[in-house]
């Protein structure tokens, strides 16, 4: 009799586990399939002329093949977004983050896309909100790593900038964030393999979401 009810406290037992290791599958797995959902709603979306043109108030010295680098930079921004999965990450690109300028002030079609690459609305935060250069620093390193592992570049030894941290110093925007893998001292550059480091990044102002979930700016960079 004893030994039948150790048997059935095991075979519960057992029987928790397996329930428990299944549900972790199944949720995992779902996960992936939302996130793989909104990765694909990012990359489709179109972003509207209207927004386009509401950019070209901002830099109309950009030509069209110039403009449409910016908002690729702005969609690879996105996708790192919905990488993160609720953790902060800065924005390194000033002119992308003129064109999430344009994006939000057209909210309804801002409305649509967030609910459908993030499921909710993303809030850009000015620069004087930002909890502190903690959150910034933070964020700068996630967008770090986002980036190079979107383009499979090696973060700590990188040949290449990613796109998006490329991006200002391509197209010589004015008061823009540049970044250099050389990290040519007095070169007015923030070494990208060293982003993140206390007394590397310098001052300025940053930018980010109100939920805290994705943010613009980052070390020394980003606008309000």
């Amino acid at each position: 009799m004893l030994a039948t009810k150790k048997g059935d406290k095991v075979r519960l037992f057992i029987w928790a586990v397996f329930l428990a290791v299944t549900a972790f599958i199944v949720q995992h797995y779902w996960r992936k399939l939302a996130l793989q959902h909104r990765l694909d709603a990012i990359r489709a979306f179109p972003f509207p002329q209207s927004v386009r043109m509401k950019f070209r108030d901002v830099r109309p010295d950009l030509d069209s093949a110039q403009e449409q680098r910016v908002f690729e930079g702005l969609r690879d921004y996105f996708t790192m977004c919905a990488q993160a999965q609720g953790r902060f990450v800065s924005m390194p690109s000033q002119v992308a983050d003129d064109a999430w300028h344009a994006f939000i002030l057209h909210t309804r079609y801002y409305q649509d896309f967030c609910n459908k690459a993030f499921g909710r609305f993303l809030h850009h935060t000015p620069a004087e909100a930002m909890s502190s250069q903690t959150q910034a620093t933070e964020g700068i390193r996630r967008a770090w790593r986002l980036a190079c592992a979107l383009e499979k570049i090696n973060p700590k030894q990188p040949e290449r900038l990613p796109r998006l941290f490329a991006l200002d110093g391509a197209l010589n925007i004015l008061n823009g964030f540049h970044y250099d893998t050389r990290c040519t001292p007095g070169s007015g550059s923030y070494c990208a393999s060293h982003i993140g480091c206390g007394s590397g990044c310098g001052g300025g102002s940053v930018s980010g979401s109100t939920d805290g979930s994705c943010g613009g700016g980052g070390c020394g960079g980003g606008g309000d």
